[in-house]
């Protein structure tokens, strides 16, 4: 066999190329989930300092919560459903 033919999406090449990343993506998925949720998590807990006041928790002087909040503006409606939505045990779970 040539390398042109080795090349092919097809080829013995292809497949392996395949076999690769498929179990790259089973090993990798679980770890890149997990840094999206403690980022996420993250993200929600810096809202939570800087306009706590929206939910009555004072903890930051509003001079830096004003400063802020252009780049909060955007997420602050899924920040305050989070916050304020009911918990459950299965919440923990998944």
């Amino acid at each position: 066999m040539t390398e042109k033919e080795d090349d092919k999406p097809g080829g013995m090449k292809g497949i392996w190329r395949g076999l690769q990343q498929t179990i790259y993506g089973m090993a990798a998925h679980d770890m890149s989930r997990a840094a999206l949720r403690t980022r996420a998590s993250m993200e929600h807990l810096f809202i939570l300092i800087t306009m706590g006041d929206l939910l009555g928790v004072p903890i930051l002087p509003p001079y830096y919560s004003l400063r802020l909040l252009p780049y909060v503006v955007p997420q602050i409606a899924t920040w305050k459903r989070r916050m304020l939505r009911e918990k459950d045990v299965s919440d923990a779970m998944f």
